[in-house]
């Protein structure tokens, strides 16, 4: 079966990076798009970042634009999320998803792009 499980997460101050790896399993990484997504508590869901399947288009929410990238190693089933210069409102269980081959072109990502979940690991920017 489909399973997607996250690491990485933990507590960093203000300035300072993370990257998260998600792993793949189940399905054929190479034809999928994988995107990633965060909640705080109280809000909903959002769309951070998701990578195609041929690794040709990605996209990114406008609230982490030129802070975070994102990238693929299907050999080892992976899926990256490098976090860079990070801020408190980044604070949030951070989750990858599997949705269809391509990420979303021309609007944000909802959770409805998703089909399948990993578990979140929790990312907290404090100082």
């Amino acid at each position: 079966q489909v399973q997607l499980v996250e690491s990485g997460g933990g507590l960093v101050q203000p300035g300072g990076s993370l990257r998260l790896s998600c792993v793949a399993s189940g399905f054929t990484l190479d034809y999928s798009a994988i995107g990633w997504f965060r909640q705080a508590p109280g809000k909903e869901r959002e769309g951070v970042s998701c990578i195609s399947s041929s690794d040709v288009s990605s996209y990114y929410g406008d609230s982490v634009k030129g802070r975070f990238t994102i990238s693929r190693d299907n050999a080892k089933n992976t899926v990256y999320l490098q976090m860079n210069s990070l801020k408190p409102e980044d604070t949030a269980v951070y989750y990858c998803a599997k949705g269809g081959p391509e990420c979303p072109i021309g609007h944000a990502m909802g959770a409805g792009w998703a089909d399948y979940w990993g578990q979140g690991t929790q990312v907290t920017v404090s100082s």
